[in-house]
């Protein structure tokens, strides 16, 4: 495998030239901010704690349903860290105990953000599918610290850290196995467009605002749930996602695609080869969030180098028509 890597290495280098145009900054549509901005310095030690806040609302003890589901939940238990609602318990096989629960207080029961199928939302990543050997070694990362955010605001890359660290090595392989059991079906929709509906920003997700109203899509790629309320508050596992992506970019995402060899290591119809990932037909948000920190040295680790020669001299241009094509790829 080492020769393979050392072979496709230099296949890719020939073909992205040495160098580094590297934008100054990250593209914040792709971490989930509407722009840039530096990290702030530290808070003194416990400012901010309490300050404006009212007493917590009662908590909603209605039950909610989904189309398709005869199972009910209240919102607390939807988003129960430690236990969070499984509405199509048929779609999956049987989750071990930590996607299904983790344990308090380190370990985050992998559904809650993966969901029981491992689809993942846009602001985080879709897991089903990946190669076990993959899926162990980007713990490890996690765990290591050679997986970082460009983007010190990006909060859900510390907490994956943490839960990385706090997984036993039988959980993790549990986990691995789990989500690499599952195959990748469709999950994102690909159209091109000069206007986007308006949105607003709830955890790094972007979610359309209600009626109808537009703006330009201004060379960003905006990623949002076909159906709000089933993504957002109810965490439904089979609401997907609409990817609006610039006029032209699946084109130009697909001559870059040819010419930096992204088959040579993800296959040929981009559904992985061995220990690569599958990338057809996936979040182009997370794509673009990998490949720049790639490309910034955020990320590192075993695969990073093959990459790094691969994304050295994209722009976020680049990186954003890259993803656009391969999101539209059928999975």
């Amino acid at each position: 495998m080492k020769n393979v890597i050392g072979v496709l290495t230099i296949a890719v280098a020939s073909t992205w030239a040495a160098g580094n145009c590297l934008a100054a900054d990250p593209p914040a549509w792709a971490y989930g901010f509407t722009s840039y901005a530096p990290p702030p310095p530290p808070a003194a030690p416990g400012a901010g704690r309490g300050a404006g806040r009212g007493p917590a609302p009662a908590p909603d003890q209605t039950l909610k349903s989904l189309p398709g589901s005869t199972l009910q939940f209240t919102q607390a238990q939807i988003g129960d860290g430690n236990g969070p609602a499984d509405w199509f318990p048929g779609d999956h096989p049987t989750m071990p105990d930590v996607v299904a629960h983790g344990h308090a207080p380190d370990v985050r029961a992998c559904s809650l953000c993966h969901y029981p199928n491992g689809k993942g939302r846009a602001e985080n990543a879709g897991v089903a599918g990946l190669p076990v050997s993959y899926f162990l070694q980007t713990m490890a990362d996690f765990r290591n610290g050679n997986r970082k955010s460009s983007d010190a605001r990006k909060a859900n890359t510390n907490i994956m850290a943490g839960i990385a660290k706090g997984m036993t090595e039988e959980e993790t392989k549990a986990a691995a196995e789990y989500f690499g059991s599952m195959k990748w079906t469709p999950w994102v929709k690909v159209v091109e467009t000069d206007t986007v509906p308006k949105t607003r920003i709830q955890g790094g997700l972007f979610l359309a605002l209600d009626g109808n109203d537009k703006e330009p899509i201004d060379g960003r790629i905006i990623e949002v749930p076909e159906n709000t309320e089933q993504t957002e508050r109810l965490r439904n596992p089979r609401s997907a996602f609409i990817v609006y992506a610039p006029v032209g970019s699946l084109k130009k995402g697909e001559a870059l695609a040819k010419a930096a060899q992204c088959g040579s290591c993800h296959g040929s119809d981009l559904k992985g080869l061995g220990p690569v990932p599958p990338i057809a037909g996936r979040s182009p948000s997370y794509m673009v969030r990998q490949m720049f920190d790639m490309q910034s040295g955020a990320r590192k680790g075993e695969w990073t180098e093959l990459m790094k020669p691969v994304v050295a001299k994209m722009s976020n241009d680049d990186l954003r028509d890259v993803a656009a094509f391969v999101a539209s790829q059928k999975p």
